[in-house]
């Protein structure tokens, strides 16, 4: 079946009402409303390697009318006008700060008291279903989450924001010393630019490492952006990348470690988005990323300290299950593109071994810059994935 790319919404106000408008003419009519949303889940997911990221197939999350479906329904519309109020004023909340709002509205009216949430699982996932209905991000809903972009450091980058006013924002990261540069809410927003040419960007998994390297003076000496990812990327991180990507046209390279989580949790997610949020991967994943290490081969050109893994572990047996599971059934791993990938997933899954990315600081504990001359040796010689 062929992936579909999601279209945005133009009229957020006037789908709604038209919506609403139709499940209060079935209403009249003595017919059952039906509310359906994108499903955002693997078995709906495609991945083309042409577009880059996972794409939502046909299938539907479909709720009509009946007595255990009833709560749901009333829900979305209650929330969904707290939504279009904000759209209307210019509001912006975090989902933590629309459950409270919900909460007040419920304590304001008796008569929405069925509609009260016991706890904020309940609203999230009524706001994520409210979203998957309308094909919109929930940033175009004034909706943003706590999630920053990665602490980033460059000496030629320079990153302009456009505010709410109208007015513009500079700011010059060479200027920041050690102090990183954290975008927030919508990176795709900001115009960057270079001041000299920037040869690479480096988005590492860890964002104590990422410190470490700039600290030892790495952007000093390379012109290039330094981006600490913080762990599974959040959707700042995912859409700052993205955006350095599509607007600068660099080299990208993620550097993490080796092993199954990093690979098909963080690595996958900056580059292909996740089945989770079909409808935004196009905004926030970064499909030319590279994978730089730890590769396999890397364990044994540098003699890497690795550990085993232990099955007896929980967390280390789900990590493992996963990575099974994904080779047959996720369609990103499945593409004869990332066949490399599997390799490395392949290898892992039979040797149960682990190398964290801080192992290459063992290679030479006397020569502190020995871990970017090993970064820089894998770039120049194409050592990535």
């Amino acid at each position: 079946m062929k992936a579909k790319i999601r279209e945005f919404s133009r009229d957020i106000d006037k789908e709604s009402k038209t919506l609403c408008e139709k499940m209060l003419g079935d209403l009249e009519k003595s017919r059952r409303p039906v509310l359906e949303a994108t499903k955002c889940s693997l078995d709906n997911s495609f991945y083309n390697p042409r577009v880059g990221f996972l794409t939502p197939g046909d299938k539907r999350v479909r709720t009509e009318l009946n007595v255990s479906s009833v709560q749901k329904m009333a829900r979305t519309v209650f929330m969904l006008e707290i939504l279009l109020n904000n759209l209307k004023t210019g509001a912006v909340n975090t989902k933590r700060e629309l459950y409270y709002m919900a909460k007040g509205s419920v304590k304001s009216d008796n008569f929405l008291k069925p509609l009260d949430f016991s706890d904020q699982t309940e609203s999230d996932s009524i706001i994520d279903f409210i979203c998957d209905m309308l094909e919109v991000y929930r940033e175009e809903m004034n909706c943003y989450a706590n999630d920053r972009g990665g602490q980033t450091y460059s000496k030629q980058l320079v990153v302009t924001e456009t505010l709410s006013d109208g007015s513009k924002a500079v700011v010059d990261l060479s200027t920041l010393g050690t102090t990183p540069f954290q975008p927030k809410n919508r990176p795709q927003t900001f115009r960057l630019k270079a001041k000299k040419k920037i040869d690479f960007c480096l988005v590492i998994e860890s964002e104590g490492t990422a410190n470490t390297l700039v600290s030892n003076g790495f952007t000093h000496r390379n012109n290039c952006i330094v981006v600490g990812a913080q762990g599974v990327p959040s959707n700042g991180v995912r859409g700052w990348v993205k955006t350095i990507q599509d607007q600068l046209e660099i080299p990208i390279y993620f550097f993490g470690d080796l092993d199954a989580y990093t690979l098909q949790n963080i690595y996958r997610t900056l580059k292909a988005g996740s089945a989770a949020s079909l409808i935004r991967n196009s905004d926030f994943s970064a499909p030319d990323v590279r994978f730089l290490g730890v590769l396999p081969e890397d364990v044994k050109e540098y003699d890497l300290d690795c550990y085993d893994v232990r099955e007896s572990d929980v967390t280390e047996a789900r990590a493992l299950k996963k990575a099974r599971d994904v080779l047959q059934n996720d369609p990103f791993f499945l593409a004869p593109k990332n066949k490399q990938l599997c390799k490395i997933l392949d290898w892992l899954l039979k040797e149960k071994r682990r190398c964290e990315q801080q192992a290459i600081f063992a290679v030479n504990p006397k020569d502190p810059l020995m871990p970017e001359k090993i970064i820089l040796e894998k770039i120049k010689n194409g050592s990535y994935v």
